[in-house]
Order: C-alpha cells, then structure tokens, then sequence
C-alpha cells in the first residue's frame, strides 16, 4: 500500500423504519467523508446514500442500516434493509428524469462505478444489501 493511501475503515449506521433516516444517515455520511479527507466525494455519495436509504425505509416495514467501507481507493456505500426481494431493475435514467418514483437504482446506476444488490441476514433477519461504488478521482 502506498504510504499516501489512507487505511481501510468501515462505519455503521442503524436506522428505524422512519423518514427522518434518510436526512439522518445523508448528514452522518457527511460527517464520515469530511472527517476522512474525502470531501471531493461528498456530493455524489450524498446523493447514492439517500437513494439507497429511502429505499429500504420506503419499501420496507422494519429496520435498514447504511454501512459506509473505504478500502483499496474505493468508497462502498450500502443500506441493508429487511426485506429479501431483490431491488426492481433499474430503468433507463432518460426514462424517468421528471418521475417522483422509480429513478433512485436508475440513478445510482448512473452516478457509481459499480453497484449492485445481495441477499443478507442481519441479527437473524433475513434481508437484502443494495451497494454502490465510488472510485477515489
């Protein structure tokens, strides 16, 4: 590892199934960023946090976490969520650009690197993690 490379970490935010979550868990990964030196990252990782967050509180009836990893000159941001169905396929983001719903995966699919979904237990329940990428620039 070069001696410039930051050291990997790894953050986890618990959520209840409120609205409220998503301003909580965008502010925190605010916090999270700038305290890391990873400031040139916040605007879009804000922007795919709050996408992934809604859609576990919006879709689902229990708890989500956001769960933010640095590793490797890679930002990986996730919200886990209870619910086991996988996420819709995104749509084309040309598609949906003036619709209330349906552009949160279109648009995480435009903004990251990669991303991509999983089934996950989570203290013994059953669930799904959707994830994205950013590479450092």
């Amino acid at each position: 590892m070069p001696e410039n490379e930051p050291e990997p970490w790894e953050y986890w935010l618990y959520l209840p199934n409120d609205p409220r979550a998503v301003t909580i868990s965008r502010r925190t990964l605010r916090l999270i960023l700038t305290m890391h030196g990873l400031i040139g990252l916040v605007d879009v990782a804000e922007l795919l946090a709050t996408e992934l967050v809604s859609n576990a509180v919006r879709h689902t009836k229990g708890p989500a976490a956001l769960r933010v990893r640095w590793s490797a000159g890679a930002l990986r941001i996730g919200a886990w969520d209870a619910d086991p169905e996988p996420p819709e396929p995104p749509g084309p983001l040309e598609e949906v650009p003036d619709a209330e719903d349906g552009r949160g995966l279109a648009l995480v699919r435009a903004c990251a690197d990669l991303w991509g979904w999983q089934p996950l237990t989570r203290n013994g329940d059953r669930g799904k993690y959707v994830w994205c990428e950013l590479a450092a620039a």
